[in-house]
């Protein structure tokens, strides 16, 4: 069969864009100006940061004046959380609620928290992969600083009642952040309309370089200095500004959120050709609410296979891919997204996730459909896990 190169790993990380990549250009060559410099060079690029400031903020429906450039999403979620909680425990507020299926950037700074004195509840999510705003509701205490639910998983992609969530925590007298890296750009995301305090963005997701991200404050919030020793982002955030990847990511957050729901509709049409393709293959399962999710994420368990070996054997056939397994970050030990669904470790070892964008072709979708049942059936003769489902007997 015809090899071909189909990337469909964009929650991982997506290509440059053409436009971007010009956008970016100048300014490592003719305006290359400090932007904290007083002569044309440096004001010139101090408004090539401001500019991008405005679209990031037009982006999200907020204020030029509530968004702070960080160099990637994790960056901003420590922020969030560490800086947020530096400033409530003064007033006796020491703890936070998150979920149990929250990004590492979230769960492994909660957990640095707790060492430190501070509490944290993780509420515990659905078979389906949706957080319960009652749930949260029922963790709020009255020392809670933050509530921090990601905006859409980045696993299985299931999309979260942020707008519910948020108007539970404002009820409670409650701050509310989002890590938003998966979902801005693939869903429309006003955060004064849907009650978001904090959230958190990252360019390489939405076709801008490595190394850049934002945070969204809302005005009234304070946060303490993220870094010390020097003016810039209004002083908090010290240090010289990365302005080409500042500008690109202003150019990528205004192309990616152009027409959303335009479309959302081809890529949703693909991804659910690719569900119903997939699932022909006996002995799986769609992770996930099949509705409330990203329209390019599909996140599929194959009963009997390895993730790591599925992904190998998928790049022989040209198809970049992830696996719901963590064997390829150096860990035995399965996703913790897909065990707090529910999925047992057998199962969860063997999932495969593919994140699809509009670029994607019929033809494309048709191949991996095509491939998928051999490559399966490859992996699953050489099994023991699978010799053994094969004869009725336990594997656990």
């Amino acid at each position: 069969m015809e090899k071909r190169s189909i990337y469909a790993d964009n929650a991982a990380t997506t290509q440059v864009s053409e436009e971007v990549l010009n956008a970016m250009l100048p300014y490592f060559r003719t305006g290359y100006g400090n932007a904290s410099s007083i002569y044309k060079l440096g004001r010139d690029a101090q408004l090539a940061v401001e500019t991008a400031r405005e679209k990031v903020a037009a982006a999200l429906g907020a204020a030029p004046a509530e968004i702070f450039f960080t160099s990637c999403g994790s960056e901003a979620d420590n922020w969030a959380l560490k800086g947020t909680v530096e400033t409530m425990a003064k007033k006796g507020k020491k703890h936070i609620v998150t979920s149990v299926f929250e990004h590492h950037a979230i769960l492994h700074t909660a957990q640095y928290l707790e060492k430190h004195g501070i509490e944290v509840t993780y509420v515990p999510v659905s078979n389906k992969g949706l957080v319960s705003p009652e749930d949260v509701k029922n963790a709020i205490r009255e020392d809670t600083a933050l509530v921090s639910i990601m905006f859409a998983n980045n696993e299985i992609g299931t999309i979260q009642p942020i707008e519910e969530i948020a108007a539970v925590c404002h009820e409670k007298g409650v701050l509310f952040h989002t890590d938003a890296v998966q979902a801005v750009g693939h869903i429309d995301i006003d955060v004064k309309k849907m009650g978001i305090d904090m959230l958190s963005l990252s360019g390489h997701k939405i076709h801008a370089q490595k190394g850049i991200g934002a945070l969204y404050v809302r005005k009234g919030i304070v946060l303490p200095n993220l870094i010390h020793g020097g003016a810039q982002e209004r002083n908090k955030r010290a240090g010289t500004e990365n302005v080409p990847a500042i500008v690109g990511l202003g150019v990528a957050i205004e192309a990616a959120t152009k027409n959303i729901a335009e479309k959302n509709v081809s890529i949703t049409a693909k991804r659910n050709r690719l569900i119903d393709g997939i699932l022909q293959i006996p002995y799986t399962r769609l992770n996930g609410d099949r509705d409330k999710r990203l329209p390019g994420n599909l996140n599929i368990s194959i009963e009997g296979i390895e993730g790591e070996s599925l992904l190998l054997m998928l790049d022989m056939y040209g198809i970049c891919a992830s696996s719901g397994s963590a064997c390829t970050s150096g860990s035995l030990d399965p996703s913790h997204v897909l065990l707090s669904i529910g999925l047992k470790h057998e199962i969860a070892h063997g999932s495969l996730r593919l994140s699809i964008e509009d670029n994607i072709s019929d033809d494309d979708v048709e191949y991996i459909i095509s491939v998928l049942p051999e490559i399966v059936a490859k992996l699953r003769a050489m099994s023991p896990v699978w010799e053994k489902m094969m004869k009725g007997e336990s594997y656990e």
